[in-house]
């Protein structure tokens, strides 16, 4: 007999993956927790392997959860979109600026299959320093951006919190005194909070290795330099922690979407804010 994924049970768990938390999850769905844990374990029953880790401070995907989880938001994001989309001939051009975490996860996808159902449509993600993003934004070049609240051009329409999560490379010593710890270089919100959570626990730390870039952290800790904070989203399956007594829980990440003023009413836009607001 062949065996359905159901988008109800894909919904529960990227919810959860999301919120990292299981009463999150279900208060964000409006369901009771123990309907939404029943959920999750039809789905694990479906897919054939454990798909959360639980802990008393959340959860967090397995190696099987962290590769059922994009091609769960893809099918989501596709459902949505066919849904809303079939039947219109979209044209014109969207500038969209995405923070580089965003822009390695499953928002192009969900931007690429949204640009196929509108072939008369130009999408275009470009990931910037914060100054570029502003110079770009005020010039019309980009109409949304999706980045942490503070370094928006513009005031957010709308935000969401998503946790952070902590990635151990291979052979890295978790009680080593101090912490070995993966940074991005540049100064944000998201590299001082998960400092601030070190000082506070009072666990000894010291910078192994600094990337301005997704792809510099996640080669660092693929090579077994440190420990880094990332999104569930762009973790590898061999790279999570799951013990809250090793690690202290990390703080979340406030996003936002800015859109350019002058862009109300377009349908365009209009289209590629709801499919970054059903996919984020």
């Amino acid at each position: 007999m062949a065996r359905d994924l159901e988008t109800a049970l894909l919904r529960t768990f990227v919810t959860a993956v999301r919120a990292g938390s299981i009463s999150r999850a279900a208060t964000a769905l409006g369901q009771t927790q123990p309907a939404l844990s029943q959920q999750l374990r039809r789905l694990e029953s479906v897919v054939g392997r454990p798909l959360l880790y639980r802990s008393p401070s959340g959860v967090s995907p397995t190696r099987a959860g962290a590769e059922l989880l994009p091609y769960a938001e893809r099918i989501l994001a596709l459902s949505a979109q066919a849904l809303t989309e079939t039947g219109r001939a979209l044209t014109g051009r969207c500038g969209i600026g995405l923070l580089e975490d965003l822009a390695a996860s499953q928002l192009p996808q969900a931007l690429a299959d949204l640009a196929r159902l509108h072939p008369g449509a130009t999408l275009e993600v470009l990931s910037l320093s914060g100054t570029a993003m502003r110079e770009a934004y005020d010039a019309g070049r980009v109409h949304l951006v999706l980045d942490e609240v503070p370094d928006l051009p513009g005031s957010p329409r709308w935000t969401v919190r998503r946790p952070l999560v902590w990635a151990i490379g291979p052979g890295v010593d978790v009680a080593a005194d101090p912490l070995p710890v993966v940074l991005f270089s540049n100064t944000c919100a998201w590299r001082t909070s998960v400092l601030e959570t070190l000082e506070r626990v009072e666990r000894p730390w010291r910078v192994a290795f600094e990337s301005n870039s997704l792809v510099g952290v996640l080669a660092a800790v693929r090579a077994g330099l440190g420990v880094a904070a990332l999104m569930p989203t762009n973790l590898e399956p061999a790279m999570a922690c799951h013990d809250a007594d090793v690690l202290p829980t990390l703080p979340d990440v406030e996003l936002g979407l800015a859109r350019h003023p002058r862009t109300d009413g377009d349908p365009l836009i209009d289209a590629v804010e709801t499919a970054l607001r059903r996919t984020i």
